[in-house]
């Protein structure tokens, strides 16, 4: 692991560009069939990711709080890694596998090797679980998940636990099929049960990444539950979910004043439609840098703002 970093705050946040999507990027942009690349399309993918970190360095001195991240995965991020390394940026590194419902390891029982070789300040682990999922699949998963977390525990290397908790048809219906009301009314109490879930079987994040909540008591609560039983070094940051700028704005409005939300993870919302038009021809190397820079610095922008008002933001 990387030396140690200083714990971040609402007031000195980490905030994180997201860029460790591999299946559905090379999917949604590079036209690549069942998660294998040309060599030709491996290359584009890599030179992409390095475009996008270079808005990142653009970025990190005029940030306006708090420090900047990478979350970078190992397959198409090499270079990045490499540079976040030599310019002080937080590195956070992927170790499941991409593309999967249930929790795998990206590299087998090889995943830890990797994890030491790569030294990053945080890994992490994407996981999709609800309270509802079948009983057996979610037992399964939440062993396999205190597995790795205790082997991290033991390597010395905080883990960053990004969750998902789309809803089943049953919890859908309930709100006649409005995703917003799922957001809600029903999310942040399903968030709570699974990180519970997750405590009960041995899984200890350092982090918590959670989908943007509705409201500051909804906020609280999931800060309560992660910080349950005496775990009062446990943090939480914002995922970005592909979410509008808008939608992003108000979680990042909601999350900065609450004591125990430290920052954001950000990725597609900066950059998917940056690298398309790149991709497309239409954005050239320079003009691409900046736009991810400028997006990028807007969102800490709004921490920022943020982290200095009262908070207490209700449902809207």
């Amino acid at each position: 692991m990387s030396e140690q970093r200083e714990r971040p705050s609402n007031t000195e946040p980490l905030l994180i560009l997201a860029m460790d999507h591999r299946a559905s990027f090379g999917r949604s942009l590079f036209a690549v069939a069942d998660d294998r690349p040309s060599e030709s399309q491996r290359a584009s993918m890599q030179a992409a990711k390095m475009l996008i970190y270079s808005g990142l360095a653009l970025a990190k001195d005029d940030l306006p709080i708090g420090h900047a991240g990478v979350l970078v995965d190992e397959r198409y991020g090499e270079a990045v890694i490499d540079s976040a390394r030599a310019g002080g940026v937080v590195l956070a590194v992927p170790i499941e596998r991409s593309g999967r419902d249930w929790f795998e390891l990206e590299w087998g029982d090889a995943w830890l090797d990797h994890v030491s070789r790569v030294a990053p300040d945080y890994a992490k682990v994407l996981v999709r679980d609800n309270p509802e999922f079948p009983a057996r699949e979610r037992h399964d998963q939440l062993a396999r998940l205190g597995d790795v977390s205790r082997s991290l525990h033991a390597q010395n290397v905080p883990l960053i636990y990004e969750l998902l908790v789309p809803a089943t048809q049953t919890q859908l219906a309930a709100v006649s099929g409005d995703g917003d009301a799922y957001d809600r009314d029903v999310r942040a109490e399903l968030v709570c049960q699974v990180i519970a879930d997750n405590q009960q079987a041995g899984v200890e994040p350092a982090i918590w990444k959670v989908e943007g909540l509705e409201s500051t008591q909804d906020a609280k609560a999931v800060v309560a539950q992660a910080r349950a039983g005496g775990r009062a070094e446990v943090d939480v940051i914002v995922l970005g979910r592909d979410a509008p700028t808008d939608r992003l704005d108000r979680w990042l409005d909601i999350a900065a004043p609450v004591d125990g939300f430290v920052g954001f993870a950000i990725g597609r919302s900066i950059w998917e439609d940056v690298i398309r038009a790149h991709v497309a021809g239409t954005l050239d190397d320079p003009s691409a840098s900046r736009e991810v820079s400028d997006r990028y610095l807007a969102f800490a922008g709004r921490w920022a703002a943020a982290a200095g008002s009262d908070g207490d933001v209700q449902n809207g």
